[in-house]
C-alpha cells in the first residue's frame, strides 16, 4: 500500500512539475547598457550572406533576404526558418527587416550549431491590424490581403528539395509576433513550432492550432501590445502540452528581446520539433 502511494505522489509531482514548465515568471535585472551593446554588436555583422531577393503574387510585392547554412551537403535537408519583424520595420529596402532578433542567425556558432535556411521578408504595409475584441475581452489581430504573399513565396521556396518541410519554424517579434500566429492558424499543417514575441493574438482559429508547438513570449509592462492578449491565448491553449509561456516580469516591449540576443534556447526548442 505504501508503494502504491508513494508511485502515487511521484505521478502527482511529474505531472505538477509538467504543467508547471509550461509558464515560466522571470525576472531579469536589465542592464541598458548591455542591450545596446548586443544589439550594435549585432547590427554591425555583415548581412551579405542574407541574399537580397524578391517575389510577387497575387498583386504584392515582397522583397525577401534567405540566409543558406554555412555548409551545405548534397542531399541533405535542413529546416527553414521564418524571421518575421516588427511594425517600424516595414518598407521596400530590403534591409530594416534585419533587426537583431533575426541577425542572431548569422551568430556563426548558431549557424554552425543549427544550420537552416531563414527566410527574412520585407512588408510594405502591415500584414496584421489590431482590433478590440468584446468575446476575450482583449485586443486581437486580424491578417491583411498582402499575408497571401508571403504564403505563396513559403510555398515557393518549400519546393526546393534540401528545404526539409517537415521542419518549417516561425518567429517574430511584436508585429511579426502576430504575423506568425495567423500564418500557423491558416496553414497549420505547413509549420512544426511557432515562437511570438510580444505579439497580439490570433484568436480566430483557436482549434487549428490546439495542438501545435507554441512558445509565447511576453513582457509584463508591455503597454503596446498588451501583456494581457498573450496571457489569453495561453489560457485558450489549456491542455496543449507543447505550449509554453514566458513572462519577464519587468520588461516592456521594447526591452522584451534584451535576453533573446545572447542565447540558443530559441533555437534548440524549436529545433525539437518536427511535423
Amino acid at each position: 500500500m505504501k508503494k502504491q502511494l508513494f508511485a502515487l505522489c511521484l505521478l502527482w509531482i511529474g505531472i505538477s512539475e509538467l504543467q508547471a514548465q509550461q509558464t515560466k515568471i522571470k525576472t531579469l535585472s536589465f542592464d541598458s547598457t548591455a542591450f545596446a551593446s548586443k544589439r550594435k554588436e549585432l547590427n554591425s555583422l555583415g548581412v551579405s550572406s542574407f541574399v537580397k531577393l524578391n517575389h510577387e503574387a497575387n498583386g504584392f510585392k515582397l522583397p525577401y533576404r534567405l540566409l543558406a547554412p554555412k555548409k551545405i551537403t548534397a542531399g541533405a535537408k535542413y529546416p527553414l526558418i521564418i524571421a518575421l519583424h516588427n511594425s517600424s520595420r516595414l518598407g521596400t529596402d530590403n534591409e530594416k527587416q534585419l533587426e537583431p532578433l533575426t541577425r542572431t542567425w548569422l551568430n556563426d556558432e548558431i549557424r554552425t550549431r543549427f544550420p537552416a535556411f531563414v527566410l527574412a521578408p520585407q512588408f510594405e504595409t502591415r500584414p496584421t491590424q489590431y482590433v478590440a475584441n468584446e468575446t476575450f475581452g482583449v485586443i486581437t489581430a486580424t491578417p491583411q490581403e498582402n499575408l497571401s504573399v508571403l504564403i505563396s513565396l513559403i510555398e515557393s521556396l518549400i519546393k526546393n528539395p534540401q528545404i526539409d518541410t517537415k521542419k518549417i519554424y516561425l518567429i517574430g517579434y511584436s508585429m511579426g509576433g502576430s504575423t506568425v500566429q495567423h500564418l500557423l492558424s491558416q496553414k497549420p499543417n505547413w509549420f512544426a513550432a511557432m515562437i511570438a514575441v510580444a505579439g497580439v493574438p490570433d484568436v480566430s482559429s483557436l482549434q487549428n492550432i490546439k495542438n501545435k508547438p507554441i512558445w509565447l513570449i511576453h513582457g509584463r509592462k508591455d503597454d503596446e501590445n498588451p501583456f494581457n492578449g498573450s496571457d489569453k491565448l495561453f489560457k485558450q491553449l489549456k491542455g496543449n502540452k507543447k505550449a509554453r509561456f514566458t513572462i519577464y516580469e519587468n520588461l516592456d516591449h521594447n526591452t522584451i528581446t534584451f535576453p533573446l540576443l545572447d542565447t540558443d534556447e530559441l533555437a534548440k526548442w524549436l529545433f525539437k520539433w518536427k511535423i
